[in-house]
Order: structure tokens, then sequence, then C-alpha cells
């Protein structure tokens, strides 16, 4: 019983050996730990490694970088094709014109045009004899030298017929051809539907074009383009309120084209876990082409936020915390929340308040004592 005794209490003697020790080391670096918060001797070798700074409330811009392409405005772009199979007889623009709604581009000669122009007003001359017919009908029954049933034939054949003509027309509106302008056996004229420039034009006179044929000419009115950039998901959550953008292009590092948000998509793509943020640019000046590449530098709207260094943020596990200094030797350690943060900056939205001190330099110091 007495070896036991003895025993425990040579366990007990080197325990406190070993923490006596532990606390001298402690007392020779000049620091001493009380819960949250750590306390310097004046004359600490620590004391000089430690940086602080006061932070306040001040207007800052959440900012950071991606890439994008420059691409035209859907609405503003078209793709002129002939509806039909036949051969190019005339063109009426050349590259660089400007077009208008309605302006001529070419002229097409086809058969498969011809049939279609013919059934339109075949269509809407036997609904024409149709309502001839009715109305002759009706007004024989009302002198009492008609039958009802005739009437009713023939108000059925006028809406047969009626149903024709409104199928044709439809026909021919499909392709955008208006039939008070449409002359039977003349070549079908085919025009822009906006306003732009022919940014491209492969119309050959006397070419031969099958129904299924690309485009032949490219009307785009870039006044305007898109500039679009793809945010990975991580920061999504920072372009929320973004709306303005600085764009570098790698045709023209030096110049910065400004533009506005027009549009974050709401899908996210499964293969790049990224969203389409799509800015909009001024282009009258025509330096923006289609298709160029460059970087986007997407900046938020100003506002008042608690900012401070990066530099001051320690993680354990996931959070964050900083060193707050509330005496000449005596630190503290706060947890915060962070809303936004690049590589000199961060946002915090909770946890510190204006005029905290923390600690931006030899955090680790302090960290590594306790």
């Amino acid at each position: 019983m007495k070896k036991i005794i003895f025993s425990i209490g040579l366990v007990l003697l080197y325990a406190c050996a070993d923490r006596s020790q532990g606390q001298r080391h402690a007392d020779d670096r000049g620091v001493r730990v009380e819960e949250e918060c750590v306390v310097l001797a004046a004359d600490s070798p620590i004391r000089e490694r430690i940086k602080t700074q006061s932070i306040h409330f001040s207007d800052y811009q959440a900012a950071f970088t991606t890439s994008g392409v420059v691409q035209a405005i859907p609405t503003g772009y078209a793709e002129i094709a002939s509806p039909f199979a036949g051969r190019i007889v005339k063109s009426f623009v050349r590259l660089g014109q400007q077009v208008v709604p309605g302006s001529p581009v070419f002229s097409i000669s086809s058969p498969s045009f011809f049939e279609t122009g013919k059934a339109y007003y075949q269509a809407k001359q036997e609904m024409e004899l149709a309502l001839k017919s009715l109305n002759r009908e009706k007004d024989l029954l009302r002198n009492n030298v008609g039958v009802a049933k005739e009437v009713e034939e023939a108000e059925v054949n006028y809406e047969l017929r009626k149903k024709d003509y409104e199928n044709a027309l439809a026909a021919l509106s499909v392709f955008q051809i208006e039939p008070e302008k449409m002359t039977l056996g003349q070549p079908l004229v085919i025009t822009s539907p906006i306003a732009g420039e022919i940014v491209k034009n492969n119309i050959v006179i006397g070419q031969y074009i099958k129904e299924d044929a690309g485009p032949l000419a490219l009307v785009a009115d870039l006044n305007k383009v898109w500039v679009v950039a793809h945010v990975k998901e991580k920061d999504i959550p920072l372009i929320r309120r973004l709306n303005r953008a600085d764009i570098r292009l790698m045709a023209v590092p030096d110049t910065v084209f400004s533009g506005t948000v027009y549009h974050v998509s709401e899908l996210l793509d499964e293969e790049t876990r990224s969203v389409e943020v799509i800015i909009e640019c001024d282009n009258r000046d025509r330096r923006l082409k289609p298709f160029m590449y460059g970087t986007v530098q997407l900046t938020d709207t100003p506002s008042r936020a608690l900012v401070i260094p990066t530099s001051a943020i320690l993680q354990r596990e996931d959070d964050c915390y900083v060193l707050v200094r509330e005496s000449e030797d005596r630190y503290r350690k706060v947890r915060i929340s962070v809303s936004s943060s690049d590589e000199r900056q961060t946002v915090v939205s909770s946890g510190l308040g204006d005029g905290d001190e923390v600690v931006t330099e030899g955090a680790f110091y302090l960290i590594d004592a306790r």
C-alpha cells in the first residue's frame, strides 16, 4: 500500500515539475495567457514584432477579376438567308453598308417561291368567289326565291376557302413576304429585318442556293455589344450587387473599356461550375470586335463598410478571428464574420466595431505563445 502511494506521489511530482517548467518558459518570453486573452510583459521580446491598426467604417467597393469574350447582342444580330431554293439574280449591299428594317439585301429567282405566290393568289381568288356566291344566295333568300339549305352550303364553302386563304397568307408571313408588294413571276427580294451594318457578305450573283443553305449575309448593330464573363461558383455571393465592370482586351491591353452589368444568369454551368455575367458596353467607336478575349474586373457599388487588412485574419477550422488590442499589453481573440475579401482588404460583417485596434502583423507569435 505504501509502495502504491509513493508511486502516485512521484507521478504528481513530475507533472507539477513539467507544468512549472512550461510556465517558466512562458514567463521567459514575457507572455501570460488568460482565457481568451494574451498579456505581454513590458520587457517581452515579442512586443517589437507586433503591429496594430485602428479600423474604421469607410467607402468600400468589392471587386474581382475574371475572363470575358465580346459578343454581338442577339437582338441586334441577324443572319440573312433565302427561304427558298433558287438562283441569286441581284445583290443590293456591300460590306460595311448601313441598312434599316426592310432594306433589300439580295433577290432570288425561285420556282418554289413562284408556286407559293401562285397558291396565295389562287386561294385569294377562290375565297372572293365563295364570298360572292354566299352573298348571292343570301339575297335570293331575302327575296323568297332562294333556299335556306343552299345558303348554308355557301357559308360552309366560304369558310373553307377563307381558311385556305389564311393558310396561304401565313406561309408568306413566315418568310416575311408582304403580299401587297409581291408580283407574280418576279424574283423574291430578301430584306433585312433589323437596322445595322453588313458585317458578312457571301452573296454571289448567279449562285444556286439550296433550301438548307446557310446565311448569305450577316447584319449586326454593333453600337452596343456584350462582354460575357464567367464567374466561378465560389464567387457568386460577390456578384449580387455588382453594377459596373472594367474590361481590358488582349488586343488593346492599355485601354480600359467601361460597361454595366446587364444580366446575371440564374443557371450554373455544370461543367465549368460558373455562372454567366453579361456586361453591356458602348461601342460606337467600333473598337470592341465580336469574339475578342480579355479580362473583366467587376466592381460593386460603393457602400460604408468596416474594412480590415486581410493579413489580420487568422483561421481555425471553419472560423475566422482576429486579435484585438484592449490595452497597452493585452490582446483578445475575437471571432468575426466576413462578407467579401481580396488580397489586400476584407469586409467584416460582424464581430468588430468602429475604432477597434487589430493586430495586422506578428499575430503568429502571440498564437504560438499560447
